[in-house]
């Protein structure tokens, strides 16, 4: 996944599939590679690493003709390679594809398309579309391409030409942006504005399910039934910068409504109730997870946070013990391991120095070491025993949001990957909570309808010099979190405590006008966080609570609060934290700060 560019008209299209990949660097890539029709035959022109590869690449091999696609490629499936890279072209020649998303059972396409007689040779899912394309072409392109995406689950957005139909380009979208760009005489599409918007400012928004036909007289769009559909020509007004963070104002916020989406991927084919937790390639039996007597969880920043969360989950769910680490701590005490001893070294961008170093001390005592990254290929991916990838996309901000929830969103998937080989969950209770987390990117997203409170509680409170988050259990972990976002992009000191620790010193602090953040979702802990809230109100707090829709009562103490949709205790962390970061962010913009680029930090430490 990463970006798509279309061309389809009068002028020689390689320049500009490069120009409108080079417009889309910003979401971030490992490959890039272009396909162009040239005299009834594709060339293929792709290779690793940056566009100025390829570039570089077709100053020696010109690659001519006027209608192409382009990908820029963020791995999933497969390490980053000349081989992996898109565009992807059936075994004959004739079909190639450039895909963005996940096809869930490529496995099952790729056994079925080899019994066929079809050979594969990279180790993407995007390979099997442009041969189960070709195993249905009939010499109508748009109609092989409509039954080959009823086979296929999963998201996608494909871009499709042929060498048995040079004139068209064929797209669909489906849970992954696409749009269509309408020029002078000359069509494209595209992942995102801005790979266009030097050419058109006229564009198609696509819904889900729907297939287009891009020839040299113009554009047709149509149903997955096949009905051709009528749709509105939006001019875009933005500025360039604006239309790569796609209408918002920065990419924090971006990223942050962008988490919806990035959980169901992360959730994508491994969580599918009724059937057993999937982790991808990851071979544990049953006696190896029974072996391992103790997990460290090892980390730094936002990522420890969400050890933290882990470490709550996996105990309470599986019944191992687990310590959480911070990284540049851990290998400096000497900790006790061996070859029943399980590490999960969490980094986003897989580069983190400290954890990294923490890894490899791991591994020279014996213990197996599983990664939980977002970067294919990274350095802790590869030094790892086993990997396991967040599917969040590329993260932009210095800040992590969506990152975070991802790798929550697996440490639920461990949890409950440990305890269905232990037996120590029911089959009842192993459901119950696969469906909650189905589910979830629709009460994420509920929370992002509301917003309003958040913006409220900024306004009247950006110009505090100090904060505090409250919480227990769960909640005192998401307010770690909530704590370091308001850090990081408000430069407002702020503090997270556990509720019960308040009398054994931290309430000396507590003034008239002190501003606390509460966050009260846990059930057995509902009635002493509340009476934790009472004893900073009487001292002249000002609180604002999170809470799940129907407990009201917390209304009667705190000045302001924002309901949450309700889930499963266990699974409010996914929830609850998203507020915080909206609360964060608005706060910073208040105070004028640079919020994707906040001060003295970098997304990517890797120096200890």
């Amino acid at each position: 996944m990463c970006g798509i560019v279309g061309y389809i008209g009068k002028k020689e299209a390689s320049s500009i599939l490069i120009e409108g990949l080079s417009k889309l660097e910003y979401r971030g890539y490992d490959s890039a590679g272009i396909a162009v029709i040239d005299k009834g035959i594709i060339e293929v022109s792709k290779c690793k690493g940056r566009l100025a590869n390829l570039q570089e690449k077709l100053n020696f091999t010109q690659v001519k003709g006027k209608i192409g696609i382009g990908h820029t490629r963020w791995a999933t499936h497969g390490e980053p390679s000349d081989i992996n890279s898109h565009p992807h072209t059936s075994e004959n020649g004739n079909i190639s594809v450039v895909h963005n998303g996940i096809i869930e059972n490529y496995l099952h396409l790729r056994e079925w398309l080899s019994s066929k007689g079809y050979k594969f040779y990279s180790e993407t899912d995007t390979e099997v579309i442009p041969n189960l394309i070709n195993y249905f072409y009939d010499g109508d392109l748009l109609d092989a391409v409509m039954k080959a995406v009823s086979k296929m689950e999963g998201s996608y957005a494909l871009g499709v030409i042929s060498c048995s139909e040079p004139d068209k380009i064929i797209a669909v979208r489906k849970d992954s942006p696409l749009i269509v760009g309408v020029g002078h005489d000359e069509y494209f599409i595209a992942s995102d504005v801005p790979a266009i918007l030097n050419q058109t400012r006229d564009v198609y928004y696509l819904n889900d399910k729907e297939f287009v036909l891009l020839t040299n007289q113009g554009v047709k769009i149509y149903s997955h039934e096949g009905e051709e559909i009528k749709k509105e020509l939006f001019t875009v007004t933005w500025d360039a910068d604006a239309a790569e963070k796609a209408g918002y104002e920065h990419f924090m916020i971006k990223e942050i409504h962008e988490q919806p989406k990035a959980i169901k991927d992360t959730m994508t084919s491994r969580i599918i109730p009724g059937k057993p937790i999937s982790l991808d390639d990851i071979k544990m039996t049953k006696e190896d997870i029974e072996r391992i007597d103790k997990i460290y969880i090892v980390a730094c920043g936002t990522a420890y946070h969400a050890g933290v969360v882990g470490k709550y989950v996996i105990e309470k769910l599986a019944r191992i013990p687990v310590e959480v680490d911070i990284a540049s701590e851990f290998r400096y005490r000497n900790p006790i391991m061996n070859n029943r001893t399980l590490m999960l070294a969490l980094s986003q961008s897989g580069e983190t120095a400290d954890t990294l170093a923490a890894l490899r001390e791991a591994k020279s005592k014996g213990a197996r070491v599983i990664a939980i990254t977002n970067v294919v290929g990274s350095s802790i991916a590869r030094e790892a025993d086993d990997v396991i990838y967040t599917w969040a996309g590329l993260e932009i901000a210095v800040a992590s949001t969506k990152a975070y929830t991802t790798q929550l969103i697996l440490m639920y998937i461990i949890s409950l990957y440990f305890a269905q080989f232990k037996n120590t969950l029911t089959l009842n209770e192993l459901e119950k909570i696969k469906n909650e987390l189905v589910i979830l990117p629709k009460k994420v997203e509920e929370v992002l309808k509301h917003k309003e409170v958040l913006q409220k509680f900024a306004l009247n409170n950006y110009m505090h010099k100090d904060m505090f988050f409250l919480g227990r259990g769960l909640d005192y972990a998401i307010a770690m979190e909530g704590s370091l976002k308001t850090k990081e992009v408000s430069y407002i000191h702020s503090e997270a405590y556990a509720g019960g620790e308040l009398k054994h010193g931290t309430i000396a602090l507590i003034e008239d006008g002190t501003v606390i953040i509460a966050i009260a979702t846990q059930e057995d802990l509902y009635s002493k966080m509340i009476s934790n809230i009472k004893e900073v109100k009487t001292r002249g707090a000002n609180v604002l609570g999170f809470t799940f829709e129907g407990n009201i009562s917390i209304e009667n103490i705190v000045d302001s609060v924002f309901y949450l949709p309700k889930t499963i205790d266990i699974l409010a962390p996914v929830i609850s934290v998203i507020p915080l970061q909206l609360t964060a962010y608005y706060m910073a913009i208040q105070k004028g700060c640079d919020v994707d680029k906040p001060r003295n930090l970098a997304k990517s430490v890797t120096v200890e």
